[in-house]
């Protein structure tokens, strides 16, 4: 489960996409065009320790765009490619927020998900002691293959579209422009939301 702060962030998210964005291999939409969220999704770190929210959105008229982010407490070592921006969150303090496809928590957490149909992290407030749970705003569909494999460390990441993430015998790919699609392999995650009542291909595993 994710627990939700009712907080401000400053930066916010969407101004960090606005300005890391258009660097991106895989950008399509227009360089310094508001960036607005389309969807969300996230996955649990098992630890607690890393928020894993996966976003939407949509520069200008552009495509919509997946960005998979992680939020830190501290700088990850060695991930200074992958560092979308810092922001002050008024809950929690000064967050590093990275392209997620960089941070060794999230292969496990998109392998179950491709691979073990393990859903979405389920997100709540806390209120007065209560737990209030917020409904998503996007389904997820992935392939029951049986238990997701225990990835060892990620060996590469190759940016682009999709974005690979080999580690071991298995490979991520992480589709960038998401959009109706077969996968090029069995094993898939895939996902819709209002507006978009056929689902698209958002990864798949070799």
């Amino acid at each position: 489960m994710a627990l939700l702060h009712r907080a401000e962030l400053r930066p916010s998210k969407l101004d960090l996409l606005a300005a890391w964005l258009p660097g991106r291999p895989w950008f399509a939409g227009t360089p310094g065009a508001e960036v607005t969220r389309v969807a969300t999704y996230r996955f649990d770190d098992p630890a607690g320790e890393v928020g894993i929210e996966t976003m939407l959105v949509r520069a200008g008229d552009g495509p919509v765009l997946q960005v998979p982010l992680t939020y830190r407490g501290a700088p990850l070592a060695g991930a200074d490619r992958w560092l979308v921006g810092t922001t002050d969150h008024s809950a929690l303090g000064p967050r590093w927020v990275y392209d997620a496809c960089g941070d060794p928590v999230y292969a496990p957490a998109l392998a179950a998900a491709v691979l073990a149909d393990a859903g979405q992290a389920e997100e709540y407030f806390e209120v007065d002691g209560r737990r209030e749970v917020r409904a998503p705003n996007m389904t997820l569909a992935g392939t029951r293959t049986g238990a997701a494999p225990a990835l060892g460390a990620v060996d590469e990441v190759v940016d682009g579209d999709p974005t690979l993430i080999r580690a071991g015998d298995v490979e991520l790919a992480l589709v960038r422009r998401p959009a109706p699609a077969d996968a090029p392999a069995p094993a898939r995650l895939t996902g819709a939301w209002a507006g978009q009542a056929d689902p698209v291909l958002l990864a798949y595993a070799r």
